[in-house]
């Protein structure tokens, strides 16, 4: 769908006839239209919307007014209300490989306390040479009764009003969609309306009606007595079901209310010390056992120390000890050795004659003396002669004792530094007074939040059954209609019409299990590239999932992690929506226009610069912008212009107060229109 032309004819601020030109080029997508704040931007993409849905239109400027009212209102100050205002849209729309040319006329005007209200369709059933369709001819429009009178049917079949929500939206509500609830909604709903979900799940259920005519056509009064008490059971639970569904969603709000209250008492208490305050009577237990422990340490230091230990401070003096019990050994040694030779010169003299004796005793002689100096020592101490061995074994006892001792060093230095910890903490403890009211508001919340909790916990148990009751009440309705077929279904193409479309609804289903699949996954893969494409921190969010059951949405960290979309920061939530919305329109493949009003709210200038380079070019095959001049200023329009195709001004008599469209943008033809 492509928008081509929107005129306004004293519509809101709009004075006289206002057009505006919305043919876009193949590279050039983005139509620009800016305006300061009250000059009609948000009336223009009102426009839009009522001249395609009437009174089902969501615009923002209605309200919760009737409306009549709003359309009353509707109409130019200075215009004559019997004359009235109107709106008239012009697009094309491609159906079946063939492009059709519409042009959609709604006009209201007062008579006497009335209102009336006229819509008009124009369709070329032919536009384009179908012999070159690359080439466009002027359309010759037709008025069509048929469409005109149907036209809330049909333009359901062109644009749903769900989908429609997708294309033409205000950025400074966008974020709304970042609300889980919120976003598993708008998934669902693009899933089944513009992703074709719902025309298998259309084709399915015409099947069924199609079996239950074969099933109705001869009646058995006993049988459709059953069958009309089970369709009325069946909707009383639908309807308590959705009694029980409005009550569970109020319930949640209200649970959402109470956390985000109890949030803030605990981060509160937890300003003013609170964990520490709770934890006191912990932490003075922990900061006796460690000075009990400090002091066993101690203790164990103490009796290491009365021992040997302190001889580790004369290793000289040990070792000096050590080299004179070698020499006293030695000594020792050597006169054991002079007595033996005294024993064995007298024997060998003995065995000598006499005329040989005298050299031999001069030689052992001086054998002897030689000998007997070893065993002259300048000092001898007396030391005992197993004094090595006792150096050894005290040398042994050493080792073990420096080993215990640098390890209870070790363990008394942790014990300190962690006492001296606990005793910061229990220094920064503050006075119950300090935290006694917001400890005692703080359990009232937590309170309060528990029996709001149980609340929406009964209430989803209640869905939960009705549900299944809901489900028993559908199976036996489903029962009474097979007993129904069964007793009145006899000829041969009736149970053939039966058996073969119930082969197509259970073909249909698998199909349209696996096209939700296929659209769901396409859909988590492009929301993920387009979130990455915009963001500033490229690695806060690293996966991206829907649940097919529900549509919810969740995101993951680098580290697997689930990642709340309440905590991102506006701005992120923000480009959150912005991507669910391009995600969108990539799987859809860019087939419906995209109206943006207000489109860099609450985002800072590098978000708003990815908003302007990555996704308004390629957000769909045509981009309406309306800006102020301070989300698309000089810089960004600097970097926006060549996508786009064309661009308007809206400038507002602040006397008359009317808005009137003329060719440009600030800072080009259209600034000198602006005063």
């Amino acid at each position: 769908m492509l928008l081509r032309k929107i005129t306004l004819e004293e519509f809101g601020a709009y004075r006289g006839k206002q057009s505006l030109d919305l043919t876009v080029e193949k590279n050039k997508p983005i139509i620009l239209i800016g305006g300061l704040n009250g000059c009609g931007k948000t009336t223009l993409l009102d426009a839009i919307q009522l001249a395609l849905y009437g009174p089902r239109a969501r615009c923002s400027g209605r309200g919760g007014k009737p409306y009549d009212t709003y359309l009353r209102e509707s109409i130019n100050r200075q215009q004559d209300p019997s004359r009235g205002s109107s709106v008239t849209l012009e697009f094309t729309i491609t159906v079946d490989a063939k492009e059709h040319y519409y042009k959609v006329i709604r006009s209201w005007h007062i008579s006497g306390k009335t209102l009336k209200e006229f819509l008009n369709v124009f369709v070329d059933e032919a536009y384009g040479d179908s012999t070159n369709p690359g080439r466009r001819t002027e359309p010759e429009l037709k008025f069509s009764r048929l469409l005109s009178e149907g036209w809330a049917d049909h333009v359901e079949d062109l644009l749903p009003l769900e989908v429609a929500s997708l294309a033409f939206f205000d950025g400074e509500k966008i974020e709304s969609l970042a609300d889980p609830e919120r976003a598993a909604s708008v998934i669902e709903s693009a899933v089944y309306s513009l992703l074709g979900v719902s025309t298998v799940q259309q084709l399915r259920t015409d099947l069924l009606a199609l079996q239950r005519r074969q099933k109705l056509s001869q009646e058995e009064q006993h049988l459709m007595d059953n069958i009309y008490a089970q369709e009325k059971e069946r909707d009383s639970v639908q309807t308590e079901l959705e009694r029980a569904a409005q009550d569970l969603a109020q319930q949640k709000t209200e649970l959402s209310k109470a956390e985000r209250a109890l949030d803030a008492l605990e981060r509160e208490f937890e300003k003013e010390g609170g964990g520490l305050f709770e934890r006191r009577i912990e932490i003075e237990q922990e900061r006796k056992r460690v000075a009990e422990q400090l002091a066993e340490l101690r203790s164990s230091l103490t009796q290491i120390a009365a021992g040997p230990l302190p001889l580790l401070m004369m290793g000289p003096q040990l070792n000096d000890v050590r080299e004179q019990a070698k020499r006293e050994q030695s000594a020792a040694e050597a006169g054991q050795v002079l007595s033996v030779l005294e024993e064995r010169d007298q024997w060998l003299l003995d065995l000598l004659p006499e005329e040989a004796r005298d050299e031999v005793i001069r030689k052992l002689d001086e054998d002897r003396i030689e000998r007997s100096k070893s065993t002259s020592l300048e000092v001898d101490f007396g030391l005992p002669h197993d004094a090595l061995a006792q150096l050894t074994v005290l040398d042994e006892v050493l080792v073990r004792d420096k080993d215990r001792a640098v390890e209870l060093l070790a363990l008394a230095t942790a014990a300190a530094e962690e006492l001296d910890q606990l005793d910061r903490q229990l220094a920064g403890v503050p006075e119950q007074s300090k935290v006694e009211a917001i400890q005692t508001a703080r359990e009232a919340q937590v309170q309060e939040t528990a029996r709001i909790k149980a609340g929406v916990d009964r209430g989803t148990q209640r869905i939960t059954e009705l549900r299944r009751r809901r489900e028993y009440v559908s199976a036996a309705l489903e029962r009474a209609h097979n007993d129904y077929v069964r007793t009145k279904v006899k000829a041969e193409e009736v149970e053939r019409i039966i058996k073969y479309s119930e082969k197509a609804r259970s073909t249909l289903e698998r199909f349209g299990a696996a096209l939700l699949q296929r659209h769901i996954s396409r859909l988590e893969v492009a929301m993920l590239q387009s979130f990455k494409e915009l963001m500033r921190k490229q690695g806060l969010v690293e996966d991206l999932r829907i649940d097919t059951d529900n549509f919810t949405l969740t995101l993951t960290d680098s580290e697997g992690e689930p990642i709340d979309p309440r905590r991102l920061s506006a701005g992120e939530r923000q480009l959150l929506a912005v991507s669910l919305l391009w995600g969108l329109m990539k799987v859809a493949g860019n087939r419906l226009p995209s109206v943006i009003d207000t489109p860099l709210g609450r985002l800072d200038s590098r978000h708003r610069q990815h908003l302007v380079e990555r996704y308004f070019p390629q957000a769909s095959d045509q981009v309406l912008l309306l800006s102020t001049d301070e989300e698309i200023d000089e810089h960004l329009m600097g970097r926006l212009r060549k996508s786009v195709a064309r661009s308007y001004l809206l400038v507002h008599n602040d006397t008359e107060f009317t808005t009137s469209v003329v060719e440009g943008y600030w800072w080009n033809a259209g600034a000198q229109h602006v005063a």
